[in-house]
């Protein structure tokens, strides 16, 4: 497993924390059958390809045979890789949004994610469908979806059903203290009813 670690003094002055990744085989699991298109519990390059193509669409035959170097590539395989590595200082979701953001602005670039849609399935996407992307994932309303615009909006997918209680929501200086009109006294995220 991944574990977290601080160097430093004992007091935590001048500590350099590196932040590792603590993992589950249950969810090493779960990517492992995400990739696994054909379901037969091996994963072979044209799985990634299949799964990855729609992100990175100039990698070629050759980069996804270097991942999936080993002929019986299995979940076992995988766990071993992640569970003998030592990864520190990585942020997946600042990787993820490195996809988004090829030219690193800051900011997703529009034609990269118009380009992404297309190709997961979901058509050209129009000016009108690209503003409600936008305006949906902007969280701070500056009309563009900035790293932490996109790490909220990956947060929000981890609320727990109705009824169950989730983390605390982090503390916003901006609106701390405001009272909310809507306050119907229901914690719960917003969502279908």
């Amino acid at each position: 497993r991944y574990q977290r670690r601080v160097h430093g003094t004992k007091d935590g002055k001048d500590a350099k924390q590196e932040q590792g990744i603590k993992i589950t085989k249950q969810e090493v699991e779960s990517a492992f059958n995400f990739f696994d298109v054909s379901g037969r519990g091996v994963l072979r390059p044209k799985d990634l390809k299949a799964r990855l193509s729609a992100f990175y669409p100039n990698m070629t035959n050759k980069e996804y045979r270097f991942l999936i170097s080993e002929p019986n590539f299995t979940v076992d395989t995988l766990w071993n890789l992640l569970e003998n590595n030592n990864i520190t200082n990585f942020d997946p979701v600042k990787e993820a949004f490195k996809v988004y953001d090829p030219h690193d602005t800051g900011y997703v670039d529009p034609d990269v994610l118009k380009g992404i849609m297309s190709r997961m399935g979901y058509g050209e996407m129009t000016k009108e469908d690209m503003e409600v992307l936008v305006k949906t994932a902007d969280v701070d309303g500056d009309s563009k979806i900035s790293l932490e615009d996109f790490r909220k909006m990956l947060n929000f997918n981890k609320y727990p059903k109705q009824d169950e209680k989730g983390p605390p929501l982090p503390y916003n200086p901006d609106t701390s203290g405001d009272e909310d009109e809507d306050d119907d006294g229901n914690d719960s995220p917003p969502g279908p009813e």
